[in-house]
């Protein structure tokens, strides 16, 4: 195991009334910290760390964490209950994705066996294990979905290159795809299970990877749902199998940004975002980065300027479209997820969920 996988194992304005999916707010009523609102925590009766956020609605939102926790909420977080998998409880659950309020998708990560996929039909009250990793050479790290039926998950590489778990039936069955489309993977690179955001998509069939412990952070990038993979370079650290990319957010298929670093705590992280203006064919480093390792990024709703960065020492925000960022709170947080209906979620260690309020 190398030290990369090894630490994917170890994430004043009054309150806006909910908009409608596809308006957008306007800007005096949207959920920025600009606009005096901030991460609120909401008491989940859990230690467990929660790397993996699935945020359906400002109302609704699923975590997954250690110990094969899965906590669900369906009014704001105010109560969560606890929907973990039966006998699951050696399972480190890394990544979630909710297809709607009561469908979902959980990824557990590790090597052979401990790699494994479950979906609920039913809010969680019974898991189905659809996909359990009979390959002792495969690490897979996150999974994404296309629409309600088509995704796909990432393995570290196998044979020099990176595997692709395909589902077209909503994650009840699944295949490992062909590698002849993939690129050469760089000698130690891999990817970061430490946010549910190293495999992104947006739209019907663009996805991307964010990978990192070579000599060359890089995000791969795919147009038709991970059968074939350009690669380019991104202007973050890399040399070390503690630095790279770690999270990846696209707003559409051409927008995304992209942050990481040296997840170290006493290793500085300078230059730990990008962004992308072409799909990924290309990443400009920012001109005022997070000023530490972030984990876990997202679009703000309905925006083309607003993103939040979060990470074990702090948030920030961008008001430019990630060529800057300030820092707003210091809590910390592994992953971050938004909503059309101006619902901003956070998850991370020791039970820590808040959501973004005034």
């Amino acid at each position: 195991m190398t030290a990369l996988t090894a630490f994917a194992v170890p994430s004043a304005v009054p309150q806006a009334a909910a908009a409608p999916v596809g308006t957008a707010p306007s800007a005096a009523t949207r959920p920025t910290p600009d606009a005096g609102w901030h991460w609120r925590l909401k008491d989940s009766g859990s230690t467990a760390r929660f790397r993996g956020l699935a945020a359906v609605s400002r109302t609704t939102a699923w975590v997954a964490g250690t110990s094969g926790t899965v906590l669900r909420t369906h009014d704001g977080g105010k109560h969560w209950t606890d929907i973990s998998p039966p006998g699951a409880g050696a399972l480190e659950f890394r990544d979630i994705e909710a297809l709607d309020a009561r469908r979902a998708v959980i990824l557990a990560i590790g090597e052979g066996a401990a790699s494994r996929v479950f979906r609920t039909d039913d809010a969680g009250a019974t898991w189905t294990e659809s996909f359990r990793n009979a390959d002792p050479r495969a690490f897979y790290d996150c999974l994404t979905f296309f629409d309600r039926r088509h995704g796909i998950a990432l393995s570290d590489p196998v044979d020099g290159k990176y595997r692709i778990l395909s589902t077209g039936d909503g994650g009840r069955s699944w295949r490992v795809l062909p590698s002849d489309g993939m690129p050469p993977a760089q000698d130690g690179e891999a990817a970061f299970a430490a946010s549910g955001q190293c495999l992104v998509s947006s739209g019907s069939h663009d996805a991307w990877i964010a990978t990192g412990g070579a000599a060359t952070a890089r995000v791969l990038h795919t147009a038709d749902r991970g059968r074939t993979w350009s690669v380019s370079d991104a202007p973050l650290p890399a040399g070390d199998p503690a630095r790279g990319v770690f999270a990846l957010a696209f707003r559409d298929r051409t927008h995304g940004l992209a942050v990481g670093g040296d997840y170290r705590p006493d290793q500085p992280s300078p230059h730990a975002a990008a962004l992308s203006n072409d799909a990924g064919a290309s990443w400009t480093a920012t001109t005022a980065p997070p000023q530490a390792y972030r984990s876990g990024v997202a679009w703000l709703p309905h925006s083309r300027r607003l993103a939040l960065a979060v990470g074990p020492s702090g948030s920030d925000l961008t008001l430019d479209g990630g060529r800057t960022w300030q820092s707003f709170d210091n809590g910390s947080y592994d992953t971050v997820d938004c909503t059309p209906d101006l619902g901003c979620w956070a998850a991370g260690e020791r039970g820590r969920i808040a959501r973004l309020e005034p």
